[in-house]
């Protein structure tokens, strides 16, 4: 009979890729629609806008009254804010697609992480079993490193 402890643990485990050109060209049209959603929110933004500023102007007095003015510009204020955010999360994804093409065949790149349940035992080092990685190629498992 063992007699050895043993413990349950929990480990985050990284997922690698190595890039190819199918990774490439799919990461690419990922970025890509990524871009055109982002291109139709914002003009979904704008045309909400218009139009509830339209609905203001149409509901009020002519010329439109100190509340009407109030409404119209938190509106403007409230769309050029989120336009912002938008703006924003398209540059950075234009970042990442030009990144994606500049990168080599056959290089690994981070894909994030997963969690994985293993057992520890006295006399396991902790720090290796704690740095596992996966690597995919094509999402097919290449290799795993480190200690199980």
């Amino acid at each position: 009979m063992d007699n050895t402890r043993q413990l349950l643990l929990k480990r985050p485990i990284n997922v690698k890729a190595v890039v190819t050109p199918r990774w490439k060209e799919e990461a690419q049209q990922q970025l890509q629609v990524q871009i055109n959603q982002i291109d139709s929110q914002l003009q979904q933004l704008e045309m909400q806008g218009q139009r509830m500023i339209a609905e203001i102007k149409r509901t009020n007095l002519q010329p439109p009254g100190p509340d009407a003015l109030q409404q119209v510009e938190e509106i403007q204020v409230q769309v050029n804010e989120r336009k912002s955010q938008l703006l924003d999360q398209k540059n950075q994804n234009l970042q990442q697609l030009q990144q994606v093409q500049t990168l080599e065949l056959e290089q690994e790149v981070s894909q994030g992480q997963i969690e994985s349940i293993f057992t520890v035992a006295e006399g396991d080092n902790l720090i290796n079993k704690m740095q596992v990685e996966i690597l995919l190629r094509d999402g097919v498992i290449e290799a795993i490193r480190g200690d199980l």
